[in-house]
């Protein structure tokens, strides 16, 4: 695939991820007591939550940067999966169904590039 093809497709899942955590990283300590709190219901430990709402807003950045300059790219997207994949089971644990929607949305996209990615065959062409 074309080098500035692969980067618009990649462009607005890049930009997803590097404005969530952008926007989360001054406000990190809001962000990961709304977290506990927005996670009360849920059966998983408030340790786990509150370390995750911290660690969140990097995991965002990382991906998003990486997919945005290119670099790991299969790595990238396998870790945007992951992420989803976490986020889907922690809405489920409080039953947050309307979340998913936006996360399985997130998660196909990711999806989608890495399929394109297997298709292509050259690691260097996507």
């Amino acid at each position: 695939m074309k080098k500035y093809t692969s980067l618009f497709l990649r462009f607005p899942i890049a930009l997803s991820m590097l404005g969530h955590g952008l926007v989360r990283l001054p406000k990190l300590n809001v962000f990961s007591g709304w977290m506990v709190e927005f996670m009360q219901k849920s059966y998983l430990p408030q340790p786990l939550i509150l370390g995750f709402g911290y660690a969140l807003p990097f995991i965002e950045i990382i991906i998003g940067l990486l997919l945005l300059t290119g670099v790991f790219q299969r790595w990238a997207l396998y870790a945007g999966l992951v992420l989803m994949a976490i986020l889907i089971f922690g809405s489920t644990t409080i039953e947050n169904w309307t979340a998913i929607d936006t996360q399985l949305l997130h998660a196909a996209y990711f999806a989608g590039l890495l399929v394109l990615k297997e298709l292509c065959g050259n690691k260097k062409a996507m």
